[in-house]
């Protein structure tokens, strides 16, 4: 029997294991790993490319072209989870990719030549509110897009829980709260045919739920289950800074 505790057991079965996987010799398992991590983070690697001056295609055409890159030279391999947070890898490596190709002054040709991945970018600009942040840095960007993509798959993961569990109802009223924003508990209550007890019992779980899969998801991230306090509380600058 494993002695292992269990959080760090299922630690060891997050994020990390997906990036190992992505850099796997079978082509198909690597793709099929590199395309859900594109997924994932490819809309905070978009921030920095828009806030380095790309325009919008330029931008999406940088972003295929580095994870283009990444499976082209097996970067995965390479990369464990002793080595910090994922965050602070994917910042440096497209960093040193922008920079490396802006240097070239040539036009990135979506991944050369390579298989599209996985990018939605028609809403993009409108989501990371880049007109609303002119003077915000690349690196900014890339923080605070990173931060809001982080809170938002930890509410997808409630959704999906509360769905799960026959409680969509409930999340529906209440996911609101989840943004700091109040609620009339009264109302609440009459639409679910609830008490108001039970409706404030099932915004505080709600709310610790979330706390949960937040810190869920960030320890997907980061080197250690130490770590995930730290980067909770840079997820909130990044968040809360100007």
């Amino acid at each position: 029997m494993d002695s292992t505790p269990t959080s760090e057991r299922d630690f060891a079965l997050t994020r990390w294991s997906l990036i190992r996987r992505a850099g796997e010799a079978d082509a198909d398992v690597a793709r099929a790993a590199l395309e859900e991590l594109c997924r994932a983070y490819w809309l905070p690697l978009y921030a920095f490319a828009r806030r380095s001056g790309l325009d919008a295609h330029a931008a999406e055409d940088i972003v295929q072209g580095f994870f283009a890159e990444l499976i082209a030279r097996r970067d995965f391999e390479r990369l464990s989870q002793d080595k910090g947070r994922f965050r602070s890898f994917l910042l440096a490596a497209l960093q040193h990719f922008v920079s490396k190709h802006r240097a070239a002054e040539r036009a990135l040709k979506r991944g050369g030549g390579a298989k599209a991945l996985p990018i939605d970018t028609h809403d993009a600009d409108e989501r990371l509110g880049l007109a609303a942040r002119a003077d915000e840095s690349a690196e900014r960007a890339f923080e605070r897009a990173w931060a809001r993509e982080l809170l938002s798959g930890a509410v997808d993961d409630l959704e999906r829980e509360y769905a799960a569990t026959g409680r969509r109802a409930v999340f529906e009223a209440l996911k609101h709260t989840l943004q700091g924003e109040g609620y009339d508990p009264q109302r609440v209550a009459s639409e679910l045919g609830a008490t108001e007890g039970a409706v404030k019992v099932a915004a505080h779980r709600l709310r610790t739920r979330f706390g949960e899969a937040l810190r869920a998801r960030i320890a997907q991230t980061v080197s250690s289950a130490a770590e995930v306090e730290a980067e909770l509380r840079e997820l909130f600058r990044a968040l809360s800074g100007p």
